[in-house]
């Protein structure tokens, strides 16, 4: 029987959920100064490789809370290649192969980047159970982070002022909860969603050949791969494509951990550790050492968004929003990215200078922006699943050869599921009621950044110090709150939105930048930063009516 409370507590927001969603909106609020409680069923995050893709923005995020060095010591050793190849078998032909720099080039070529350059923290190939685990470390050491590992959110109520929540840990004791909002960051299962009667939206699977309906994840121990079968030809992920087998592994750290990716043989089948040898056995035409950690099923071609993505004071983020195939690496980094927008609208609740339609916004944001990325999502799975697989693929005869190159050119086009930089950079939030429009967007690609100064997109990068390390970057010198650039020596007076903005409780600092290449990329003298670095506005003077400006930013309209 539960154990009654004999406390309770309060505290400005309440998270349910300690995946990388939770622990970073528990992170950023840290940044703003707000207190919060993360509540998570399991005493410490899963040790299971889940997506090994930590995208360009993500890490610019995580630049901002100065953890992005750390998190790039989880990666795949410097001079492990992050290409993608294809073969046959493994010791066997290469079909095809696309090239990724390594970790190392892409530091390299980070310390050699022109000013404008877009990309200060390039992709990171790092497993999410890594960096899962550094974020719940690191939260642990924040003041104002709370953390109820071991704890299941049982039930919760709202009402006009806040929630209240009741808690159970593993030992039966329970624990009441007064929060002011509370965040369910609970994964596809959410239990917060569900209590509020939220479905899904969307594709529930694609059946295809690979890549479609249930699937499974094997961790594995081959310490022998490497050295006796793929040698120089190692990869960041490797496919065999054959007519018995389609199937794939990632590295993990670079020497002998893996993720097997394999197909369910049946819609009830879990495979055994035989299974996985076998597979193993046909990739490599032979036995090979093998050390079979734990299976983990998973659904290919899921392209599913929540109706809503809130309800009054609660509010989901991550997966308990968007389920994604692991196609393109888009699932956390797009819960990474939901939790840097709702974060600072909560501070600004929590801290008096949000506006009462501020919450809606988080919605109308980020609700097109699920619906863009699981939509490339499965696009790219659909990719794979199209792979023709000739019967003669592997005859050592002018048929086969012919087979292995039509295959292989086929392949050689998958390239922009590996990079797709308009996606991981290019998230805008035109139509927000909260950003003042000026300006034609940039198209939407999803392999193509275009750097805009138009409001709603990222605030385009530039390198305003002579090195390229921390301090250097525009990002480094924006505030925790609002951010107005004021460009160029001639840039018009700012000192009545500064008074406008204390007067209303606005954080808000002036960055001055004396640079003409920016003032050109920007398109406007002024530029008004949100703390999760989009724009909210331009121009070239201060409008008359400076405090209708703030007020729409802030949700006051």
């Amino acid at each position: 029987m539960p154990v009654p409370s004999e406390s309770s507590h309060s505290i400005p927001i309440a998270i349910v959920g300690g995946g990388p969603v939770g622990l970073m909106l528990a992170l950023f609020l840290d940044r703003h100064g707000v207190r919060s409680v993360v509540f998570n069923l399991e005493e410490q995050v899963r040790q299971h490789p889940k997506g090994s893709t930590q995208n360009a923005r993500t890490m610019e995020h995580y630049r901002r809370l100065g953890i992005s060095s750390q998190i790039r010591s989880f990666g795949l050793p410097a001079d492990h290649p992050t290409d993608v190849a294809y073969f046959t078998r493994f010791n066997a032909d290469e079909l095809a192969r696309l090239p990724m720099p390594s970790e190392g080039d892409k530091m390299r070529a980070v310390a050699a980047s022109g000013r404008t350059d877009q990309v200060p923290e390039p992709i990171l190939r790092a497993n999410q159970m890594y960096v899962e685990a550094f974020l719940l470390d690191h939260a642990r050491s924040r003041p104002n982070v709370t953390l109820r590992f071991g704890s299941e959110v049982t039930s919760f109520r709202q009402d006009t002022s806040g929630v209240t929540l009741e808690a159970q840990n593993l030992s039966g004791e329970t624990e009441t909860w007064r929060a002011l909002y509370l965040a369910g960051c609970d994964g596809g299962r959410s239990f917060v969603r569900r209590s509020l009667g939220i479905q899904y939206e969307g594709y529930a699977q694609l059946e295809q050949a690979f890549f479609g309906g249930r699937m499974f994840s094997t961790y594995l121990r081959a310490p022998t791969l490497y050295r006796d079968h793929l040698g120089a030809r190692r990869a960041f992920q490797c496919w065999v494509i054959n007519p018995q087998l389609r199937t794939a592994i990632v590295a993990l750290n670079g020497s002998d951990e893996f993720i097997l990716w394999t197909k369910a043989k049946s819609p009830d089948h879990t495979p055994s550790d035989d299974d996985i040898a076998q597979v193993m056995r046909i990739c490599t035409g032979t036995d090979i050492p093998l050390e079979i950690i734990a299976h983990r099923p998973w659904a290919a071609g899921v392209a599913l968004v929540a109706e809503r993505f809130a309800a009054d004071r609660v509010l989901l983020a991550g997966d308990a929003v968007h389920l994604f195939t692991p196609t393109g690496g888009f699932g956390m980094n797009t819960g990474v990215d939901d939790a840097a927008n709702l974060a600072w609208k909560l501070a600004a609740m929590v801290q008096g200078w949000g506006g009462p339609h501020l919450l809606e916004s988080y919605e109308r944001e980020r609700k097109p922006i699920a619906r863009r990325n699981t939509g490339a999502s499965r696009a790219l799975a659909s990719h794979i699943g199209d792979v023709t697989v000739p019967a003669e693929l592997e005859e050592d005869s002018p048929a086969g050869a012919a087979a292995r190159r039509e295959v292989g050119r086929f392949l050689e086009t998958f390239g922009e599921e590996f990079a797709s930089i308009g996606v991981q950079l290019g998230a805008r939030y035109d139509g927000s009621p909260i950003v003042w429009p000026d300006g034609a967007p940039p198209p939407d690609d999803y392999a193509a950044y275009v750097p805009s100064g138009v409001p709603g997109g990222r605030v385009p990068h530039v390198w305003l110090g002579d090195g390229r390390g921390h301090g250097d970057s525009l990002f480094d010198r924006l505030g925790v709150g609002f951010t107005l650039l004021r460009i160029g020596p001639n840039a018009s007076n700012v000192d009545a939105m500064v008074s406008a903005a204390r007067h209303r409780g606005i954080p808000l600092d002036v960055c001055e930048v004396n640079d003409a290449e920016l003032r050109a990329l920007y398109g406007r003298d002024l530029v008004l930063v949100r703390p999760d670095q989009h724009i909210a506005w331009r121009g070239d003077t201060v409008p008359d009516d400076v405090d209708r400006l703030l007020a729409r930013a802030v949700g006051d309209l």
